[in-house]
């Protein structure tokens, strides 16, 4: 596991909003979890939450389709 896996994985959410919407819709953080290991993401809980710290309100909004914020990704 990588903090550029995960970094990937925020950019695929940021940029796909058909993959943002999937992983969105998903209840739960170990079906999230596994969601983006079957799209090819290696990430665990706290390698998206270290990337999320890095980035700003926008790039948040951005990542999550300016509904949540993609700490929602991994609710708590």
């Amino acid at each position: 596991m990588s903090l550029d896996q995960a970094r990937a994985f925020i950019e695929k959410m940021k940029s796909d909003e058909a993959f943002r919407d999937r992983i969105l819709a998903i209840e739960g953080v170990d079906a999230r979890l596994a969601a983006a290991r079957e799209a090819g993401f290696q990430v665990t809980e706290a390698e998206v939450k270290e990337v999320q710290s890095e980035l700003t309100d926008d790039e948040l909004d951005a990542a999550a389709g300016g509904g949540e914020h993609i700490m929602h990704i991994m609710p708590q």
